[in-house]
């Protein structure tokens, strides 16, 4: 087995090197829910920020794929961070770090990205399998973002690359609503690349991670960066839409939102708007 060193320090992912360059990037669970979900905690929210600058250096990987394991692909943000981030400003500026820099290393990352998403598909990890360079769901996946029903709008990925991939309408159903999209729904959409059965969602991707593994490294990376710069040409739009989010972390909507998911019931957020 090739060496993993320079990942010592990776305790929320678990990397595992197949032949060809492929590496594997496995949100491991460490901060599992009692549902058998693995949620972004501050650990795994650093983790997914950091990993993708480490795989651009790694001189043994050609293509990563990132996956989920257990029942889902990723349960989203843990409520403690969320809380955490609403009380204390310091928290609340190392989180939106961490979240500018997991969107902007995924797109800078040379190296192809492959995600093969299964189950509840939310969080920081959906930001990975959607801005992935190929994205596989499973047809019964369930891909959700969650901002508005927490109460804060819609940063991360959503308006850096939902509007590009599925077309503003569909953009503004799925976000203003928080409405689960189906894998099979969203490979007919183009919001991923793919949808497939569960029982063929791994092997199918570790396909297209060989196939990418196998081709003109120089050719892929370069087309990828190409691609890219409709993205990077999107960066205002995206820094406005996290810059947002988090000045709703710092608003009144996210304490009923987090207590109407710790009480699993609907929210019942006041009405009016000082806007």
């Amino acid at each position: 087995m090739s060496d993993l060193s320079m990942y010592s320090g990776y305790q929320s992912l678990e990397l595992r090197r197949h032949p060809h360059g492929v590496l594997e990037v496995v949100m491991n669970g460490a901060g599992a829910n009692k549902s058998g979900l693995s949620t972004a905690d501050a650990n795994m929210h650093r983790e997914l920020a950091e990993i993708w600058r480490d795989i651009d250096r790694d001189p043994e990987t050609r293509v990563a794929l990132i996956r989920g394991e257990g029942k889902g692909f990723s349960a989203g943000g843990d409520l403690g961070l969320v809380e955490d981030m609403a009380n204390d400003f310091d928290v609340r500026a190392r989180v939106w770090r961490e979240a500018r820099d997991l969107v902007y290393n995924v797109i800078n990352c040379s190296k192809p990205i492959v995600s093969a998403m299964h189950g509840p598909a939310v969080g920081a990890g959906l930001v990975a399998g959607l801005l992935a360079d190929v994205s596989i769901a499973s047809k019964s996946a369930r891909i959700i973002d969650g901002h508005t029903r927490l109460g804060v709008a819609a940063g991360d990925h959503a308006a850096i690359v939902w509007p590009l991939l599925c077309g503003m309408a569909k953009a503004k159903y799925y976000l203003l609503l928080c409405e689960p999209v189906s894998g099979e729904e969203a490979e007919r959409i183009g919001l991923v690349s793919l949808a497939v059965d569960e029982n063929e969602l791994l092997p199918k991707a570790m396909d297209v991670a060989n196939r990418l593994a196998h081709g003109s490294q120089t050719a892929i990376r370069w087309t990828k960066y190409a691609l890219n710069n409709w993205l990077r040409s999107a960066g205002p739009t995206f820094d406005t839409s996290l810059a947002l989010e988090f000045m709703g972390f710092a608003g009144p909507d996210v304490h009923e939102g987090m207590r109407s998911l710790r009480e699993r019931r609907a929210p019942d957020f006041p009405g009016g708007s000082p806007f």
